[in-house]
């Protein structure tokens, strides 16, 4: 993605912030923006395990490409915590009836800048353009493939 792509995503992600120009320091600053949820888009979290065992690896870039290819859409992993979750990105209208716990309003979510590494989180998969999104029916199909193992298994 060249620098103008990375810019107008940036751009989108910090209108999510009511002062976006407090989103584009924090990015500046700290390579990372608490971001409010529920207005451009909310996230799912998911444990690092469940996407693991769905995608057969924790490689990260096994990982990376195997979450483009079910989810066609942005997710976040926490490199900080311990359990280091994933965050996929959905509209905040979606539906999400999965285990996983739904963030939206009144929750920040921590977003990388497009395009600079961060220490404290970083894009599994990246925003491919403004407003694009996971379809949270992606992601029950994906993680369902975990159930369906552990039911199989001895």
């Amino acid at each position: 993605m060249n620098v103008h792509e990375n810019r107008t995503i940036s751009d989108w992600l910090a209108y999510a912030h009511p002062v976006p120009g407090q989103a584009h320091a924090e990015w500046s600053h700290h390579g990372i923006a608490l971001l409010p949820l529920g207005r451009r888009f909310d996230a799912v979290r998911v444990p690092a395990e469940r996407i693991h065992a769905a995608v057969g690896s924790d490689e990260p870039r096994t990982v990376a490409a195997a979450l483009a290819d079910w989810l066609h859409g942005p997710v976040i992993r926490d490199t900080r915590s311990g359990g280091r979750p994933y965050y996929a990105l959905v509209a905040p209208s979606a539906a999400w009836d999965g285990p996983e716990e739904r963030l939206t309003t009144g929750t920040y979510l921590g977003v990388p800048r497009p395009g600079s590494p961060s220490m404290l989180a970083a894009w599994a998969v990246p925003p491919q353009h403004p407003g694009n999104l996971c379809d949270p029916a992606h992601l029950r199909a994906l993680l369902s493939t975990v159930d369906a193992l552990r039911t199989v298994e001895p």
